[in-house]
């Protein structure tokens, strides 16, 4: 009986539960504050929709808010996670706002946020999960909606800018690869009017060639025979 009991708490509170474990995570990796509304996850299919996520920039970015996502929705493929493999069906992410905040010393949050992601983490082409690399394989529907874009220069307020993208359940072809990833950024960079102050190149940048500096940095294995003149 008790049994029982444990399990029906567990499937009652099962999204409670992974919401708390998901701020934490984020916050340990981020060194960020987050919120998250509402978290569900299917019981017997591979989906994860989070809802009213606010995530805060540290205090040397301001403390503001820096990502106000009202929903992300994630549909993921089973026969391609038993693979260790990343194929999601359908993305829906609703943006409603990205704050870039460049500090006193000249770095802004984004790349700084890159920066306390653990190495190993972003694994090539991947995501590094305990012992288990699962490969990145497709976005196969992406569905986008972005409501603005400001930036904040904490050393110079003058050059502070807002920019409305207004751009509402977007769909774009799959995603597979970085070229891919770099094309979307581009389109909505255009889309927004080119903002000065983000560059679709300095983003994919440091989304994508974070992986290859890392396998550069790693130490070469010594080698443990002696050379002789």
């Amino acid at each position: 009986m008790l049994a029982v009991v444990l399990i029906t708490l567990l499937l009652v509170f099962k999204d409670t539960i992974l919401c708390k474990v998901a701020e934490h995570q984020i916050r340990a990796e981020t060194g960020m504050d987050v919120k998250i509304g509402r978290f569900s996850s299917g019981l017997f299919a591979p989906v994860v929709t989070i809802e009213n996520l606010k995530l805060y920039n540290t205090p040397e970015f301001g403390g503001t808010e820096f990502l106000i996502i009202p929903e992300l929705h994630i549909e993921f493929d089973p026969e391609a996670l038993a693979e260790q493999k990343v194929r999601i069906k359908l993305m829906r992410l609703n943006l409603a706002e990205l704050d870039v905040v460049k500090n006193f010393a000249g770095e802004t949050n984004i790349v700084s946020m890159m920066k306390k992601v653990p190495k190993g983490k972003l694994a090539p082409h991947g995501i590094q999960v305990g012992k288990k690399k699962f490969e990145f394989e497709s976005i196969d529907v992406l569905n986008l909606s972005l409501g603005r874009l400001r930036y904040i220069d904490l050393k110079n307020r003058k050059n502070d800018q807002d920019v409305t993208i207004d751009i509402e359940n977007q769909v774009f072809p799959p995603v597979k690869t970085e070229g891919d990833l770099e094309g979307m950024l581009l389109w909505i960079w255009l889309h927004c009017g080119g903002a000065s102050f983000m560059r679709p190149h300095d983003v994919a940048r440091e989304l994508l060639e974070r992986p290859a500096k890392q396998r550069r940095e790693q130490p070469k294995p010594k080698n443990d025979t002696a050379r002789t003149n």
